[in-house]
């Protein structure tokens, strides 16, 4: 096995990370703060444009077909610029669900369109502080039908159809759920991530057609480690952001005639953030193997890549703001943009002792 990237995978970074850096700018994130935007709908379009959105699509529905791992480089330069996009909830998550579980008809219908960028979806799973992860949801599917509520839903507010986790009688399931319609109500919530809105979703009956491929827990759990492993890609990226941030302020700094950075404890520091991340990195990159080569290993590779990338974002975002000091705090600084998106992908698909519990109990069997 073989950990490093291929040249064509080298290049894919070399393009997003390029595009991304001149369009994701912090001064653009401000702008978008400002404007009370809820994603960069202009830089959307420019991801369409190059492919990026149909990256995993299957090219008969009008994708690329690419591997799991070209969609983690993509993740992880996505979380390197902290960009305010849907890209998780509508292509890794939305498009992932109908490309592994929908209809013929459903991936037709609606895979096309979010490899083009013109629709939106999102994955509807979270209950409020219920307890998800059970895969016992409180949303019922009847009849045609979907009633219940789901909060919080990333980017709900834009999406344009959702992806329900529901009960549809005989045990979990997945319905498809077009979001313009009167039997949807949508809210919105204060979200920590000023660049990633959440909503809550009110189901009053509406229409719905169930994913027929996703009925029973094992397709469902399948589906949340595909997504756990590019979550940690995005991770790992947000985190290298800010040991870039942390390395770059400390050598710029001076205290007492010197360097910061020429400091012990400051480099000591540093050179932790550097281990962690290059350990959730290559966890992340095993996931992404498991997932094309070894369906078994799936599930452990996925909740040790979710852990140690959770682990690693955690601890550089912090100490990017230890390192920067008073100014480290403020909104001037550009530190807050990564310490909030890490708590909030912390928290997204389950916390720590979710996927901890996970990992345990597949290594139990």
């Amino acid at each position: 096995m073989n950990f490093d990237l291929s040249d064509e995978q080298k290049m894919l970074a070399e393009q997003a990370c390029g595009l991304l850096a001149e369009r994701s700018a912090p001064e653009r994130l401000r702008a978008l703060i400002g404007e009370s935007a809820e994603y960069d709908e202009a830089l959307w379009r420019e991801l369409a444009e190059m492919g990026f959105l149909g990256a995993a699509i299957a090219e008969g529905h009008g994708g690329l077909g690419m591997t799991a791992l070209d969609l983690g480089v993509i993740s992880q330069e996505l979380g390197r610029a902290n960009a305010s996009l849907p890209f998780f909830s509508s292509v890794v998550l939305a498009a992932e669900a109908l490309s592994q579980c929908g209809t013929e008809a459903q991936k037709q219908a609606l895979l096309p369109a979010v490899a083009s960028g013109a629709r939106i979806g999102t994955f509807a799973y979270a209950e409020g502080a219920a307890d998800w992860h059970a895969l016992a949801p409180s949303a019922k599917f009847a009849e045609g039908r979907v009633t219940g509520t789901k909060s919080p839903v990333a980017d709900g507010g834009i999406a344009d159809f959702a992806v329900v986790l529901v009960d549809a009688g005989n045990g979990p399931a997945l319905a498809l759920v077009d979001l313009d319609q009167p039997e949807v109500t949508r809210r919105k919530l204060d979200s920590f991530d000023q660049l990633r809105a959440h909503y809550a979703i009110d189901f009053a009956g509406a229409k719905a057609e169930l994913l027929t491929g996703a009925t029973g827990a094992g397709p469902i759990t399948r589906l949340l480690d595909i997504a756990a492993v590019q979550a940690a890609f995005e991770a790992v990226g947000g985190a290298q952001a800010c040991l870039a941030m942390a390395r770059d302020y400390a050598m710029e700094r001076q205290i007492f005639g010197r360097s910061l950075a020429s400091y012990q404890a400051i480099k000591h520091r540093l050179a932790d953030i550097a281990v962690a991340i290059e350990l959730a990195l290559s966890n992340a990159y095993y996931g992404a193997w498991a997932a094309e080569n070894a369906p078994g290993d799936l599930p452990a590779a996925a909740a040790v890549a979710r852990l140690t990338a959770i682990a690693a974002f955690e601890n550089a975002a912090r100490e990017n703001i230890q390192v920067h000091g008073g100014i480290g705090y403020t909104f001037e600084a550009n530190c807050h943009f990564y310490y909030r998106r890490e708590r909030t992908l912390a928290l997204s698909l389950g916390g720590r002792e979710v996927w901890a519990d996970r990992l345990i109990a597949h290594v139990a069997r």
